[in-house]
C-alpha cells in the first residue's frame, strides 16, 4: 500500500477509491514490511510512552472531575495514537489548531499538564500558558478551528514561510459546513495545512453510519481536490507514515491533505455523558481488542524492546509527574473579580465600571 501522498490518481471521486494504511494489525503482528525507522524501534518505544502517559493523564482527569475537583472533561481513552504521533511530527515553529480531545498531542507541544487541568477546571488561563507557543487553544465548537487552520494556513503563505498549520477535529465536524468551507479554500489557495479526522466513530451519541453516508469520510476533500487518505489510527506505524508525509508536502508548498484516522472512543463523550445508554457493550469490547496502547505494547514486547520492568518503572515516573501536575492546579490562585472587566476595552466604559464596583463590593473584594 502506497504511503506517499504525492503521486495524484490515488482516488477517483465517483468510486471513493482511498487509500488505506496500515502495518500493525490488532494483534500487534506486521501486515507488510515496517519502515527501517520502525525497525530500529527507538522512536516506537518513545510514542509508547507518551501514550502511557496520555492515558495516565486522561484517567487522573476524570478521577477528578468525579470527585468535584475538576470540570466537565473529554476523555482521549483508545484515541492517543494520532495525537502523539503529529506531536512528534511537527516542528516547533508550526501551529496545532486543535479540537478538544487533543490532550496526548498538546503534551507533546510543550503544553503543561498542570495547564490542561486548569482549562478544564473552568480556568481559561489555562489556555495561555507559554507551553503553547503559537498553538491555538483547545476549540470547543465543533469544526471551527477548521478555518482558523486555513487562516493561519493563508498567513504562512504569504509571508513565504515554510511551516504548516494541522488541525484535527472529529467525524461528527466532517459535516458541518466549516469544516467543508476551509476544505474548499484550502484546495483553492494551495495551503500548507493538514487536516486531520479523528474518526472515533461517535458524534456524540450518533454513529458514524447515521452521521454520514459517504462511505468514507477522507473523501470529502477531493470535492475541493485535495489528496485524502485513510489510516488505521491505532496504528502508530501508519500514522506517523501518513502524518509525516502530509506534513512534509505542506511544508513543500504542494497543498493540503485530508487524513481520516480510524480510531474508537472508549469512554463517554465527556465526563457528562453516559455512553451505556447508547452504545453496545460488545463493540465496546472489541473496540478494546483493537486499542493502540496494547496493540503496541504487544510488539514492542515481541522485539524485546520494552519489559514489564520498564513498564512498572515508566508508569511510577509518570504517576509522580501528574501528582505534581495536579497539586500545582490545585494551588493556583483564584480568578479576580476584576478579571471579568479589564481585558475588554482600553478604557472600561461607565456602566461596566459601576458592575466592577458592585461585584467588587458584593464579593468583598479588597
Amino acid at each position: 500500500m502506497p504511503t506517499t501522498l504525492d503521486g495524484g490518481g490515488l482516488f477517483r471521486v465517483h468510486e471513493s477509491d482511498i487509500p488505506f494504511v496500515c502495518y500493525l494489525d490488532a494483534n500487534g503482528q506486521p501486515t507488510q514490511p515496517l519502515p527501517g525507522w520502525a525497525e530500529e524501534g527507538s522512536l516506537l518505544v518513545d510514542y509508547y510512552k507518551a501514550m502511557v502517559k496520555a492515558r495516565e493523564a486522561d484517567r487522573k482527569a476524570i478521577a477528578m472531575q468525579r470527585t468535584g475537583v475538576m470540570g466537565t472533561y473529554p476523555s482521549c481513552l483508545g484515541q492517543e495514537a494520532p495525537g502523539v504521533v503529529y506531536g512528534k511530527q511537527l516542528k516547533k515553529e508550526d501551529v496545532l489548531v486543535p479540537y478538544y480531545r487533543d490532550l496526548p498531542g498538546q503534551l507533546l507541544r510543550g503544553v503543561e499538564l498542570s495547564d490542561i487541568y486548569l482549562y478544564w477546571g473552568g480556568d481559561e488561563r489555562g489556555s495561555a500558558g507559554p507551553g503553547y507557543g503559537q498553538d491555538f487553544p483547545n476549540c470547543v465548537p465543533i469544526a471551527t478551528q477548521a478555518g482558523h487552520a486555513v487562516g493561519v494556513a493563508s498567513a504562512f503563505r504569504i509571508r513565504d514561510e515554510h511551516r504548516v498549520a494541522l488541525t484535527t477535529c472529529g467525524d461528527g465536524a466532517t459535516s458541518k459546513g466549516d469544516f467543508l468551507e476551509a476544505l474548499n479554500l484550502a484546495g483553492v489557495w494551495q495551503l500548507p495545512v493538514v487536516f486531520l479526522v479523528v474518526n472515533n466513530q461517535w458524534a456524540i451519541s450518533v454513529p458514524r453510519p447515521i452521521q454520514c453516508g459517504a462511505p468514507t469520510l477522507a473523501q470529502k476533500g477531493a470535492g475541493a481536490g485535495l489528496p485524502c487518505v485513510q489510516v488505521d489510527g491505532n496504528d502508530v506505524i501508519a500514522l506517523h507514515e501518513v502524518i509525516g508525509s502530509a506534513i512534509e508536502r505542506a511544508r513543500q508548498g504542494k497543498g493540503s491533505v485530508v487524513i481520516e484516522a480510524i480510531t474508537y472512543r472508549l469512554g463517554d463523550h465527556t465526563t457528562a455523558d453516559d455512553a451505556t445508554r447508547y452504545r453496545d457493550s460488545e463493540e465496546v469490547r472489541k473496540a478494546w481488542s483493537e486499542e493502540p496502547v496494547k496493540r503496541l505494547q504487544t510488539y514492542l514486547h515481541n522485539r524485546g524492546l520494552w519489559s514489564p520492568e520498564q513498564e512498572q518503572a515508566y508508569l511510577e515516573q509518570v504517576k509522580l509527574e501528574i501528582q505534581q501536575a495536579v497539586e500545582i492546579y490545585q494551588k493556583t490562585p483564584l480568578p479576580q473579580v476584576d478579571d471579568l472587566f479589564d481585558y475588554h476595552y482600553k478604557d472600561l466604559p461607565a456602566g461596566l465600571r459601576r458592575q466592577k464596583e458592585e461585584m467588587q463590593g458584593g464579593l468583598g473584594h479588597e
